[in-house]
């Protein structure tokens, strides 16, 4: 573990990326200590969330003392702002590998969800700050079903490890496992090996091989992952041989079923 980790504890909050911006908001107003005092990793874990946040918008249920959820703020200036998607590949994949050591069948769905199967079990939102080219702070944001068996919300396909493998499993342990994974990638991208935690997270992509369904503004359609580019944008290869780029938003998974033709 980093030794240069500070920890804070959280009983309930309304969003642990919102805490730390407002942390990171007082710390450049100079009611608190400067910025440039920060540890590498500060992480802030909370046992309730009233208000999680998702990619553009989208909300994360939780359960009080069932799940784990917390922020990792990190000020990675080695990072190029057009190449910040890699450090949610770190995360991406530090919590997939943690998770494989508990469940089969593990995977990363482009951009940042972790999928077992097809249900959903985690899911991540990055938040960062430029200076310049380079990036100053970054928010992590991870939301992970560990121990809750009952899911509310209209989220489709949701599962949790307490569901998958039956018996209750130590947060702690899964995420002490997440951060040490997380700063192994961390430390590769400060080393200038970006490439290599690409290659991980394109080997554990889900759907990576083969044709599936999906669906965009003009309709459904076959297609299989040709690859995601550094930037984070998806690349699909149309059975025609049209490889389209799209941007998170601007398609859909669709369930594994025979899919209309696309006219492109």
């Amino acid at each position: 573990m980093n030794t240069y980790l500070s920890r804070i504890n959280l009983p309930t909050v309304d969003s642990t990326n919102t805490f730390v911006r407002e942390m990171l908001a007082e710390e450049s107003s100079g009611s608190v200590v400067s910025a440039s005092s920060l540890p590498g990793f500060t992480l802030v874990v909370a046992d309730n969330q009233t208000a999680g946040r998702g990619q553009k918008g989208n909300t994360w249920e939780t359960e009080k003392g069932k799940n784990l959820i917390f922020s990792l703020l990190c000020h990675p200036d080695m990072v190029k702002a057009s190449e910040q998607f890699v450090l949610l590949q770190c995360m991406a994949i530090a919590v997939r590998d943690a998770l494989a050591k508990v469940a089969d069948g593990v995977k990363v769905k482009w951009p940042n969800d972790i999928y077992v199967g097809e249900k959903k079990i985690s899911g991540t939102l990055i938040e960062c700050d430029l200076k310049g080219k380079s990036i100053a702070n970054c928010i992590i944001g991870v939301g992970i079903n560990i121990n809750q068996t009952v899911f509310s919300s209209n989220v489709p396909n949701p599962t949790s490890l307490r569901l998958l493998t039956g018996r209750d499993i130590d947060r702690e342990t899964v995420l002490a496992d997440i951060l040490e994974r997380f700063q192994l990638y961390y430390g590769w991208v400060s080393q200038g090996r970006s490439e290599d935690v690409r290659k991980l997270y394109m080997q554990h992509l889900y759907r990576r091989e083969g044709m599936h369904p999906y669906s965009d503004v003009r309709g459904d359609f076959m297609a299989e992952i040709a690859d995601v580019e550094p930037t984070g944008h998806l690349l699909l290869r149309f059975e025609t041989g049209q490889v389209v780029r799209y941007e998170f938003k601007d398609v859909r998974f669709l369930p594994e079923k025979e899919a209309e033709p696309s006219s492109l």
